[in-house]
């Protein structure tokens, strides 16, 4: 299995190749040359199997060539053994064709768990195997960020640093990083928003020498081995409920649009999704795409869905490139031209295309409240907002009502306590696990939004760059 950049200059490379890179050395992103095709056998063959061995089934191909297939199969056995359920991703019914597939059991109680702790031995192997260390930087709304310090907590061939938006969290997402006290975990509060953060973040991996010099890697869905990660519960889920001779339908709360891209390309492989719903917050800007073709960035507005809380949503190139035809060089011009302008066209070819696959909704801050509060008193069950964003525009997206319709359950209910006691009346508790999280002792760091002084930083803590260990990534 080869990789291939969306803007199509970089050289084709391997998986673990990719692993280590992140981003492109064109400033594309990395897909795979083809997708693996799974036939209607293959997905029934699944059936009753424990997610571990799906999982592994299902991101096999991604890695041949770079990985041995034993090896690979134990790091993912041993990667999920650990999550606090049994079956991992549990589906839960809400209604006769409505289900919640629940991506909260890994450590730090969100979805990103589920690639994230992946990614960090992934990493472990392959650094250990060529006698090399990296420098991860990444940029979070929320999740990402605790999800990857987990990850690589403690890690000796990995420092890592992690950029958040200053005051833009939730108290337990910022103490989820914050807390972690480990030599190579490095927080830096950034004052502006998650969108400043990821073009940090990507000023530093399109400055080659820096990035050459730290030898710096990356955790964000920038990455592909975070998609891949991701791609296995679909397949989970719709085997669940009769896949292949049933299709679905899922609905994804979306900001950075990796984890519904990795639906795509679920769908790709020849999962029977029958609609892939788009749902954004009030920073809509793909739900805005999808209804009129005019991708143009606004300004983020705060929720109390603050992961969401994005205008440029990295992963989108990743579909732009196949809605181009694979075009490189086209969608490289475009992209350039969008990150100038602030907006880019969608011509009546490309969305009629796009909206083969993906429908769109959006659902505001009381919409959010009113499905906290209707399905805790209809069922008993606690949503998190972004479950709620995602549930509710589930619902409200144009559907016949015949096939199952799955909403992905992003995050625990306890990382976004006052949303949810807005809505119900009661404060969700932190699991035992976590319960000391709000008295331990943080640590992190103030930056500006100038990649000056965030390039010093990161130059400071990156052992990497004192090290004469491996060559560039």
């Amino acid at each position: 299995m080869r990789y291939i950049s969306t803007r199509g200059a970089a050289t084709p490379l391997r998986f673990d190749d990719v692993l280590l890179a992140g981003l492109a050395r064109d400033g594309g992103l990395y897909v795979p040359e083809s997708w693996p095709r799974f036939s209607p056998a293959d997905i029934r063959a699944m059936a009753g199997l424990p997610y571990h061995e799906i999982a592994y089934r299902v991101m096999a191909p991604f890695v041949e060539g770079a990985i041995d297939q034993a090896v690979f199969q134990r790091i993912v056995a041993e990667t999920y053994a650990g999550f606090g359920h049994a079956a991992v991703a549990p589906l839960k019914q809400l209604s006769p064709n409505e289900w919640v597939l629940e991506l909260f059991h890994g450590p730090t109680l969100a979805f990103k768990d589920y690639a994230m702790q992946l990614l960090g031995r992934l990493f472990d192997h392959v650094l250990a195997q060529r006698g090399e260390r990296v420098t991860i930087v990444g940029a979070t709304s929320g999740d990402t960020g605790s999800a990857a310090i987990e990850a690589c907590r403690g890690r000796d061939a990995i420092d890592i640093v992690i950029l958040h938006p200053k005051g833009r969290t939730s108290e337990v997402q910022r103490r989820q990083m914050t807390t972690v006290l480990e030599s190579n975990v490095h927080n830096v509060a950034v004052e502006g928003t998650f969108d400043d953060c990821q073009d940090l973040l990507k000023g530093l991996f399109n400055d080659i020498p820096f990035r050459d010099e730290v030898r710096l890697s990356g955790v964000n869905s920038i990455n592909w081995a975070r998609i891949l990660g991701q791609i296995a519960y679909y397949f989970v889920a719709a085997v669940a409920l009769g896949a292949p001779e049933r299709k679905l339908r899922f609905a994804v709360p979306t900001g950075n649009f990796g984890n519904i891209y990795a639906g795509y390309a679920a769908r790709a492989m020849g999962l029977p999704i029958e609609q892939l719903v788009l749902v954004t917050n009030s920073n809509d800007i793909l739900a805005r795409t999808l209804a009129s073709g005019d991708m143009r960035i606004g300004t983020v507005r705060p929720s109390l869905s603050p992961s969401m809380d994005i205008q440029v949503a990295s992963n989108f190139e990743r579909l732009l490139f196949d809605l181009y035809g694979r075009d490189g060089k086209k969608l490289a011009g475009d992209m350039e031209a969008f990150r100038k302008t602030g907006a880019l066209a969608l011509g009546p070819n490309l969305l009629d295309e796009a909206r083969r696959v993906f429908s769109g909704a959006r659902v505001d801050d009381g919409q959010t409240i009113a499905t906290i509060a209707e399905v805790f008193k209809a069922t008993g069950e606690v949503l998190d907002p972004h479950t709620a964003v995602g549930l509710a525009g589930g619902r409200a997206a144009p559907h016949d009502g015949r096939n199952p319709t799955v909403v992905l359950a992003t995050a625990h209910p306890a990382k976004f306590p006052d949303a949810v006691e807005k809505a119900i009346g009661l404060k969700p508790a932190l699991p035992p696990r976590l319960a000391s999280l709000m008295t331990m002792p943080e640590r992190m760091t103030d930056l500006p939004n100038d990649i000056a002084p965030l390039k010093e930083f990161v130059r400071k803590h990156a052992r990497a760059a004192q090290s004469s260990i491996g060559s560039p990534a």
